[in-house]
C-alpha cells in the first residue's frame, strides 16, 4: 500500500479523496490549517470522520509557511495531492493576498517538498475559472487561460505554471485537475448548492445574482474524488478537466432542490456580480482518454444525496454560517 500526503485534508474535496484512499488501505498524511475562510465546524466535521480511520495522521499546518518543509515527518511518500486552496471568486477580490499566499506560495512549498524528498508525483487542484469569460462550451483544456478575471483564477493559473517549471527542471510528474463547480454532502457552505439547500429547508430567502439563467456544469464530489485519484497515473505534465456532464441554470437548480425538499424557495434577486462567470461546462474527453474517467452521478441524483445528508445532519448543519 502507498503513503500519500494530502493538503487541505479537512476540506471538501481533500476529505473525500482521503476517505476513499483510506478505504483502499493506503496511509494518509493530512495537512490543513483549519482557517476560517468558511465555517470551521464543517471542516471539523470532516476531520473528525477521518481521524477515526486507521492509517490517517493529521498535522495542523499552513502550506503557505515555508517552515512546513522542516515540520513534516521525513517519511517516504508516493505522491502529494495539493488540494489546499483559498477558493471563491468573490472573496478573492476582497482579500487577494490570502489567495496568493495559499494558492501560489503554498503550491511552491509543496513542490519544493517533492523536490527535496524525491516525491515522484504531484497532483494539483485547479479551477474552471482560469478559462475566463470567452471560453467555448463545453470547454476543452486547449481553451485560453492566460486572461483570468479574478485573483482566485490568477493564483490558480500561477500555481499551474509553477508546477510546470518543477516538472521541467526536476522531473516531477504533474497532473493538474481542473474542477468544475463541485457539490455534494458536507460541501462548502459558501457555495450556492449548500446555501440553497439550507435556506429553502429553513424557510429563509435565497439570493440569486442576476436573472438566474447563468449556467454551471455541477460535478458530484465522488466523481471529482475518483478522478483526482486516477490522476496519480504517470503522465509527465498534463492539465485535465474534471466536470459534470450536465449543464443547468441556477433557476432550474433551485427547482430541483425545491422538489427534493418538498418546499418552495423565497428568492431575492441581486445585481450580477462582475466576478461571476455566466457559464461553465467541461469538455472531459481528455479525462476519458487519459484517465478512463467520466462523471457518473447525474445532477438530480446528486441533489437528492445532498438533501438527504442535510436532513440527516440538520441539527447542526442548519446553523452553519454560509457567508
Amino acid at each position: 500500500m502507498a503513503r500519500y500526503l494530502i493538503t487541505g485534508a479537512a476540506g471538501f474535496i481533500g476529505g473525500r479523496v482521503a476517505e476513499i484512499l483510506l478505504a483502499e488501505g493506503h496511509s494518509i498524511v493530512g495537512i490543513d490549517n483549519m482557517n476560517d475562510s468558511y465555517d470551521v465546524r464543517m471542516k471539523q466535521h470532516r476531520l473528525d470522520a477521518l481521524q477515526q480511520q486507521p492509517g490517517f495522521s493529521f498535522h495542523q499546518l499552513d502550506i503557505a509557511d515555508r517552515g512546513i518543509l522542516d515540520q513534516l515527518p521525513d517519511k517516504p511518500m508516493d505522491a502529494v495531492f495539493n488540494l489546499a486552496a483559498r477558493a471563491g471568486v468573490r472573496d478573492s477580490v476582497l482579500d487577494p493576498w490570502a489567495y496568493v499566499d495559499s494558492n501560489m506560495t503554498g503550491t511552491l512549498n509543496m513542490l519544493e517538498l517533492c523536490r527535496q524528498r524525491g516525491v515522484p508525483k504531484f497532483v494539483l487542484a485547479s479551477t474552471s475559472s482560469i478559462y475566463g469569460s470567452e471560453a467555448p462550451l463545453p470547454t476543452p483544456e486547449s481553451a485560453g487561460s492566460n486572461h483570468p478575471l479574478q485573483p482566485y483564477a490568477a493564483t490558480k493559473k500561477g500555481a499551474e505554471t509553477l508546477a510546470h517549471a518543477y516538472h521541467f527542471l526536476h522531473g516531477i510528474d504533474v497532473t493538474v485537475v481542473v474542477y468544475f463547480t463541485v457539490y455534494g454532502p458536507s460541501g462548502r457552505p459558501n457555495m450556492s448548492m449548500f446555501r440553497f439547500v439550507q435556506a429553502i429547508s429553513e424557510g429563509r430567502p435565497i439570493q440569486v445574482f442576476g436573472d438566474g439563467e447563468q449556467t454551471r456544469g455541477f460535478t458530484y464530489i465522488d466523481d471529482i474524488a475518483r478522478g483526482t485519484i486516477l490522476a496519480l497515473k504517470p503522465l509527465g505534465y498534463e492539465v485535465v478537466n474534471l466536470g459534470g456532464h450536465e449543464s443547468i441554470s441556477i433557476n432550474a437548480l433551485i427547482g430541483l432542490i425545491e422538489e427534493a425538499l418538498g418546499k418552495k424557495a423565497l428568492i431575492e434577486h441581486k445585481p450580477m456580480d462582475p466576478a461571476d462567470m455566466l457559464a461553465s461546462w467541461a469538455d472531459v474527453s481528455k479525462a476519458t482518454q487519459l484517465l478512463d474517467w467520466q462523471p457518473q452521478v447525474g445532477i438530480r441524483e446528486g441533489v437528492q444525496r445532498l438533501v438527504d445528508w442535510y436532513l440527516a445532519e440538520r441539527d447542526w448543519a442548519k446553523d452553519i454560517r454560509v457567508a
